[in-house]
């Protein structure tokens, strides 16, 4: 059978009876925890750039935006898509590379809330969007990650494919969808050497084009059927390495949403397991810069790839220097939402610092990658003492979890520009979400 066709017919049947207690609790965290990304973005000013624009393009008034305010669904899914991405603290999937929150979670809200749907049906949708865009993701990874930023473009069929079963597609239908989702598919890396802006378009755009490949597809818009396997399709013009049986291994036996894991850091993942280890060192030694003789940091090709930038010009460029948060973390012992700013950017000694720090590939690490995402890091003092740490898991991870607790207190820390009241509002909404009749209620606060 066709592998859209297999997408399809497992979401399309999927109901929210089949969904264990415990993916049922696993869901709504994801959902907490891509409000808090959401929330805390929506004030930066890329995310005002895009507000400004949905606000001169107009849109009936079908969803709510963070920004506050009502648009269509399709700009909505465009605005909380990168609202929730540009703060660096959304969720991410190591066999996948995907950040599925920012990109399913909009697309999957915007609908629910514009034809009044359940809390138990947006649960369901963001189950099979995870599910779809991992798998993908899976059976591209990791050569598809070098010049394509997997969230945009995996990403999109996850949010076509949620979309589309709180539309109440058909399978062909749902075929169609993913075919043209997959069109549309696109997101390059280019953006990093500039630190630009282009990262929330990714996940904006992803959201938005998923939500209106399944609009479209509900008015009988054909896309090509085979647009993963196809000769000229997802695979072939987008991996040089691609494992098709990703997309069906499993399929229907699991649920790939409990592989998910959460971030603690405000950085890009890849610098998260360094962050952790050296955290640490600050937690033990508090050492000087004067008493930091070099720091080596080694892991996988993809965290060099994307992090070596030892001279970091921008906030956000300061979240992609695998050697910016090294020393971040050994010097304030922190890497949250507020050590990013222009203060620590240019700060004297952290800039001192990145000098001495090392970053390569260890070929042991590289070779478990993206099973596992791990980093050595070797600190050597100017008494000639060496410190080494090693992980393999950066804290967030289901095999380094955090706690429900924890996750509440990270979406607590993230929305400081909210009051309590609405805090604690959002989530109790969330954390019974399945109990909530009309998704409505979830955007009462905005």
């Amino acid at each position: 059978m066709d592998l859209s066709r297999e997408l399809a017919k497992y979401s399309q049947a999927l109901t929210y009876e089949e969904l264990s207690p415990e993916v049922v609790e696993f869901t709504k965290l994801c959902i907490l925890d891509y409000f808090g990304s959401a929330i805390a973005g929506s004030n930066k000013v890329p995310i005002k750039m895009i507000s400004e624009l949905v606000e001169e393009m107009g849109g009936s008034e079908q969803a709510t935006l963070f920004t506050g305010g009502k648009s269509s669904a399709v700009n909505a899914a465009l605005l909380n898509g990168a609202a929730s991405h540009i703060v660096e603290l959304d969720d991410i999937h190591k066999g996948s590379i995907i950040h599925a929150a920012t990109v399913v979670i909009p697309a999957a809200l915007a609908v629910a809330q514009w034809k009044k749907l359940s809390g138990k049906d947006l649960i369901t949708a963001v189950v099979i969007g995870y599910e779809v865009c991992f798998r993908i993701g899976e059976a591209v990874s990791p050569s598809h990650y070098y010049y394509w930023h997997n969230t945009a473009t995996c990403g999109t069929f996850g949010a076509a494919i949620a979309a589309a079963k709180l539309l109440n597609l058909t399978e062909e239908e749902m075929v169609f969808a993913l075919g043209n989702a997959g069109t549309q598919a696109a997101g390059l890396w280019e953006f990093i050497v500039d630190g630009a802006m282009t990262k929330q378009l990714h996940s904006g755009k992803a959201a938005m084009n998923g939500l209106l490949a399944a609009l479209l597809a509900q008015k009988g818009f054909t896309g090509p059927t085979k647009i993963l396997e196809g000769d000229r399709g997802f695979f072939k013009a987008m991996s040089e390495q691609y494992d098709a049986s990703k997309i069906t291994e499993g399929l229907g036996k699991e649920f790939k949403i409990l592989e998910n894991s959460f971030k603690i850091h405000a950085s890009c993942r890849h610098t998260h397991h360094a962050i952790d280890l050296l955290i640490e060192v600050f937690k033990e030694r508090k050492p000087s810069l004067e008493e930091l003789e070099s720091i080596t940091v080694q892991s996988y090709k993809a965290a060099i790839d994307i992090t070596d930038n030892d001279d970091p010009t921008t906030e956000y460029a300061a979240k992609f220097s695998l050697q910016f948060c090294s020393a971040l973390a050994i010097l304030t012992g922190s890497a949250g939402l507020v050590d990013f700013n222009e203060s620590n950017l240019w700060d004297d000694q952290i800039r001192q610092l990145l000098k001495k720090i090392k970053v390569c590939i260890d070929p042991d690490i590289n070779a478990n990658y993206p099973e596992q995402w791990g980093a050595t890091v070797e600190v050597t003092l100017a008494n000639g003492e060496t410190i080494h740490k090693q992980s393999d898991f950066p804290k967030g991870d289901p095999e380094n979890a955090v706690t429900s607790e924890e996750l509440v207190e990270k979406f607590t820390n993230m929305t400081n520009d909210i009051s309590a009241t609405k805090k604690e509002q959002i989530i109790r909404d969330i954390l019974a979400l399945e109990l909530i009749e009309n998704t409505e209620t979830l955007m009462a606060q905005f």
